[in-house]
């Protein structure tokens, strides 16, 4: 199988029309040529690590059916590999959940599934955001040890709580990456997780303490350190100044784009729920009835152009915004690439970079 004359975009080799060939599910081999003349992008498949669901669908509520029906729909946002991501919630429905998820993968081996995505419990209440406090606890380890699976690719915490560096080794041991979020850490406390091996922050900067000349806080620390940046590009949770200033801070290597899509994503507006709290929509916004953001109705494809519009990055850098860049972080094999051995998970776009083609291990699942 062959896609033919297309500008090949890889966030390593960067951009250049070429003929792409791939066979089994993998790239088998990719034709540079000297044209320049081209219709269509090719860029690896998308990758969301941060969404809690759409169309009606909510991780904390979803069966086989439900996850089937929100992979399809993913297909034509251009997203190849999703990480259904939970809320605040008591061990027993985490561990149903995840379960769920878990069982879901090892039935469907072509998945664009590729784990859970815990997003608390173990967080500040004073920075909970939607998050529902009643749930919002320490962590232990007996109980981290309940509910890890090999699944379990992600988990936000905060640093500044109670039994937080207990836990580090029995998730460094499951190959769980620890981002912060939902955080009051301030400078020092920042410092001190960084210096643990955590370096990675939860939907930057939302939910965290914000920046001071004198308390550098959780954004500063941020921008300080080397940490890597979740970021929900959507105009409403950051303005498309802030973006386009943490690209330049920062560079594309150190940004992931997420969506924190809820259930109401690609819905009309109104009254939805999530992890037990109303939310509203109102012209795509999310909120609790005190005006409290929660969630967003973000969808990929439109997270991947805005970013586009708000930096005028290179085409490269997007490829390292929108898949790159997590699959690294989060050890997703063969996938945020097009170079042979890899996966054939990529996504035809047209030059106003609208998804018209969705590849997920070779097989076109998607086209417009």
């Amino acid at each position: 199988m062959e896609i033919k004359n297309v500008l090949v975009v890889d966030p390593l080799k960067g951009e250049f029309v070429g003929d792409v060939q791939y066979e089994e599910g993998l790239i088998k081999r990719i034709l540079p040529k000297s044209s320049t003349s081209y219709e269509k992008i090719l860029m690896p498949g998308f990758i969301d690590p941060h969404t809690h669901g759409c169309r009606g669908i909510d991780t904390m509520h979803i069966d086989d059916e439900k996850l089937e029906k929100w992979e399809h729909f993913l297909y034509g946002q251009g997203v190849t590999s999703f990480i259904p991501t939970t809320v605040s919630a008591r061990e027993e429905e985490m561990i149903r959940v995840s379960n769920m998820i878990e069982e879901y993968m090892y039935k469907n081996s072509k998945t664009s599934v590729a784990g859970i995505h815990y997003e608390g419990p173990y967080i500040n209440v004073n920075k909970k955001g939607a998050q529902n406090p009643d749930v919002i606890r320490e962590a232990s380890t007996r109980e981290i040890e309940e509910i890890l699976s090999p699944k379990v690719k992600l988990i936000t915490m905060a640093p500044e709580i109670n039994g937080f560096y207990d836990v580090l080794p029995a998730l460094k041991e499951n190959g769980t990456v620890v981002s912060i979020g939902h955080s009051d850490a301030n400078f020092e406390d920042m410092k001190r997780a960084f210096l643990n091996g955590i370096n990675r922050i939860t939907h930057f900067p939302n939910a965290i303490r914000g920046l001071h000349h004198r308390e550098l806080g959780g954004l500063g620390a941020g921008l300080y350190f080397d940490f890597s940046l979740e970021m929900i590009v959507d105009g409403v949770h950051l303005s498309p100044e802030f973006v386009n200033l943490i690209y330049r801070l920062k560079g594309a290597e150190k940004i992931s784009l997420i969506t924190d899509s809820i259930s109401a994503a690609a819905l009309e507006d109104g009254e939805y729920e999530l992890g037990g709290l109303k939310v509203n929509v109102t012209n795509g916004k999310v909120t609790l009835s005190d005006g409290t953001l929660a969630g967003s109705t973000l969808l990929f494809n439109d997270a991947v152009k805005n970013f586009k519009n708000f930096t005028h990055c290179s085409l490269r850098e997007l490829a390292m915004v929108s898949s790159y860049n997590t699959a690294v972080a989060l050890n997703l094999e063969k996938v945020g690439r097009i170079e042979e051995g890899y996966k054939a998970n990529f996504v035809l776009l047209d030059r106003e970079l609208n998804v018209v083609e969705t590849y997920l291990y070779g097989e076109r699942v998607y086209q417009i």
